[in-house]
């Protein structure tokens, strides 16, 4: 925020000069003081003046509104600390170090503090605190560089995560020692992932991570290089021709984004599902891409450890709902039972994501996940649901030179026998880790239905894909 010159009396008093032999450090004592004042001045003020100006109004005052209110307010503050400390004797900041603190609580307010200047940087993908001071920043680009602290201790980074959680536009989530743990999204859609008390020395930790496409097409994807030509053609027919698909990849190799590019290819119509643990998708955000979706989030236990709604009891509330498609955003748990019903009940063409090393190593983990849940399925049962319900794994990766996100292997899902489950791999990386057609390796009746909707089968016919050099 951007004060006006006359924040300070007329005419602007004289400010003590620095003495020889001045440090950095002895401003730490008067940006606390200012600090300390500020919030005060704010936290007393603020309400009463927003009070009054919605009785005067009759309206409730806007996030605007309650953001000028609280700038004079500390216009006022800040001519009063300049004052006091002037009366004091005591040596002022810079004008530049007061405007700092000034937006610094204006940011804790309506913003996110320290996190501000980080969040609004475009090109910031990644942000890793190990502990307030101690920060890493991933960029779009791929590369990482450490930056300054984004609190003045943990305490302070500990309040702010609590406020954050406090303001989760869905629901309120704790975050304290009998809650350790709190995964939210943030106002602009970043997910915040934080614990506190679990870490070395107790301090609050936390990750947060941007998904800078939250609307994306498959062709879009294609110019970024995550797909050739010939993938792009052969997921939008999977799309089309309503086939159930598992993407898989690691941490931050985009299976969300390519999620929200498959969803691109639907129908605007048609009626989506969503369960997320917390809402990242999105896919609601649009309406002109889909105009019917209804979002679910898992809930947490209140105090009293009641209210838990989990993603598995969701998706069995969500097919009461009239799906034509269910997407769950991450399979990690019981959930996997639920999806798998779904999937196999008529609900053709849902998806979800989860968290695997290969495309092959997905079906170990449905298994795992599946073992989690009240069914208790053994595993040639879980193996048999699987097969029934997924169609298609599609796997991302790294690119060879580690920054650029690809698929990297498809495999069709033929059958199970007994302890596994069979699949064909007709996409298989190469060796830059690009998946590349295995000629003949679809089966002819899926091969039929795709063509049913219009994809060549031409571009499963090149070995080496349709990659541009």
């Amino acid at each position: 925020m951007t004060y006006p010159a006359d924040v300070y009396p007329s005419p602007v008093p004289l400010r003590p000069s620095r003495q020889p032999g001045w440090d950095v450090d002895d401003d730490a004592p008067v940006l606390t003081r200012l600090r300390r004042h500020l919030r005060e001045r704010l936290n007393a003020e603020l309400p009463q003046r927003v009070a009054e100006q919605q009785y005067s109004t009759g309206t409730t005052a806007t996030r605007e509104a309650r953001r000028e209110l609280a700038g004079a307010i500390l216009e006022d503050a800040l001519r009063v600390h300049t004052e006091t400390e002037l009366a004091a004797g005591r040596q002022l900041l810079s004008r530049e170090a007061e405007q700092k603190v000034v937006a610094e609580v204006v940011n804790e307010l309506f913003g996110m503090a320290g996190l501000q200047p980080l969040l609004e940087n475009p090109s910031v993908e990644t942000i890793n605190a190990n502990r307030y001071n101690q920060v890493f920043v991933q960029y779009n680009d791929g590369s990482r560089t450490q930056v300054g602290p984004i609190a003045e201790s943990n305490e302070e980074l500990t309040d702010l995560v609590r406020l954050l959680a406090a303001r989760a536009s869905s629901q309120e989530r704790r975050f304290d020692h009998g809650s350790p743990a709190v995964n939210l999204q943030l106002p602009g859609g970043e997910r915040l992932f934080a614990v506190m008390g679990v870490t070395a020395g107790g301090v609050t930790a936390l990750s947060i991570r941007r998904h800078s496409y939250l609307t994306v097409t498959l062709s879009e994807l294609r110019h970024r290089g995550t797909l050739d030509p010939g993938l792009e053609q052969f997921l939008r027919a999977l799309v089309q021709a309503r086939k159930n698909v598992l993407i898989t990849g690691g941490t931050g190799a985009g299976k969300t984004t390519l999620l929200r590019a498959l969803a691109s290819e639907m129908d605007p119509l048609e009626r989506i599902v969503t369960i997320e643990d917390a809402f990242e998708l999105g896919l609601d955000h649009d309406p002109d891409i889909h105009a019917d979706v209804t979002a679910f989030q898992a809930r947490e236990p209140n105090v009293e450890q009641e209210g838990a709604v989990s993603q598995a009891e969701l998706v069995r509330w969500g097919l009461r709902m009239s799906p034509d498609r269910v997407i769950v955003g991450e399979i990690r748990g019981p959930e996997v039972i639920p999806m798998c019903n779904a999937m196999s009940q008529g609900n053709d063409g849902s998806m979800a994501t989860l968290h695997a090393s290969s495309s092959r190593i997905a079906f170990t983990r449905l298994a795992s996940y599946a073992a989690q849940g009240i069914e208790r399925l053994p595993l040639e049962a879980t193996n048999l649901l699987v097969a029934s319900a997924v169609h298609f794994v599609v796997h991302l990766a790294r690119a060879e030179d580690r920054r650029t996100r690809v698929v990297s292997s498809i495999r069709e899902v033929v059958d199970a026998d007994g302890p596994q489950v069979i699949s064909n791999e007709i996409y298989r990386p190469g060796p830059d880790r690009r998946a590349r057609p295995v000629a003949g390796a679809l089966r002819g009746d899926t091969l039929d239905d795709l063509t049913d909707i219009g994809l060549d089968p031409g571009v499963l016919e090149n070995p080496e894909g349709w990659w541009t050099p």
